[in-house]
């Protein structure tokens, strides 16, 4: 296959129960679109049968890849996958599939063009939550303020693991990363504002998952200190760059 229109690119740490369930929806998407695909699943040194459940469905169905990625870390999963990828579009998403595996085609053209890097977002207007606990709500609202404070004031809900990039888009900043942990994806949107890259956030429907990876009180501290570090790093001036020359408009429709 030449390069794809699209690449899927799923991070997995020990997912052997939810996985299997993702890849068949991934696939009963894929098998209905027009454009050509490609899904790549990270394994990010999974101590169950993730990896192999992986491969299994690689080596039955075609255009599915899996890498492993030994040292721990879902940004570096993502890097990883997302460096692999020859998508021209490249969207990263979560191994439990929480937003509807249909929603994917709501971030490409012909339904939106015209920006850098588009977002899931469960606090734009038209947004909706299923089941979510109420203290989880306020732990991602009061994390959300902090973000804002420190790192991206104009963004309302970074944190939610659907994203896609522009082929040139995903080239330049992965290779500009720097965090591995759940913070990551904070650091490439602080990046990418700070080059002049347009993001977008589209609301989605969005259903919890009580099976999540996310410690609230462990990675909320992890998190709040790679923030610091990233406005550090801001302000010794190691993220300034020149951003790349493009003259689209966002057009969403």
């Amino acid at each position: 296959m030449s390069n794809p229109f699209l690449s899927i690119v799923i991070p997995a740490l020990n997912e052997e129960r939810r996985l299997p369930i993702t890849l068949e929806q991934a696939f009963n998407f894929l098998v209905t679109q027009t454009y050509p695909a490609e899904v790549i699943i990270v394994d990010n040194g999974s101590q169950d049968r993730t990896f192999e459940i992986a491969q299994d469905f690689a080596g039955q169905h075609e255009h599915f890849q899996v890498l492993q990625e030994m040292q721990r870390g879902k940004g570096l999963a993502v890097k990883r996958g997302m460096q692999a990828a020859r998508g021209e579009y490249r969207f990263m998403c979560d191994a439990d599939f929480s937003m509807p595996v249909a929603e994917i085609n709501r971030f490409l053209p012909p339904a939106l063009n015209g920006y850098d890097i588009a977002i899931a977002s469960r606090e734009a207007h038209g947004a909706v939550r299923y089941n979510e606990p109420p203290y989880r709500h306020v732990v991602g609202r009061v994390f959300n303020l902090l973000i804002r404070a420190l790192t991206l004031p104009d963004l309302h809900d970074t944190q939610c693991g659907f994203k896609c990039f522009r082929a040139p888009v995903a080239e330049d900043l992965f290779q500009r990363q720097t965090l591995g942990g759940w913070a990551f994806d904070v650091e490439l949107l602080f990046i990418a504002r700070k080059l002049g890259y347009r993001i977008v956030e589209l609301p989605i429907p969005w259903y919890f998952n009580p099976d999540s990876k996310i410690s609230v009180l462990r990675d909320s501290y992890r998190m709040a200190m790679d923030l610091i570090g990233i406005r550090l790093k801001s302000l010794r001036g190691e993220y300034n760059h020149d951003p790349i020359e493009d003259p689209l408009q966002v057009d969403m429709k």
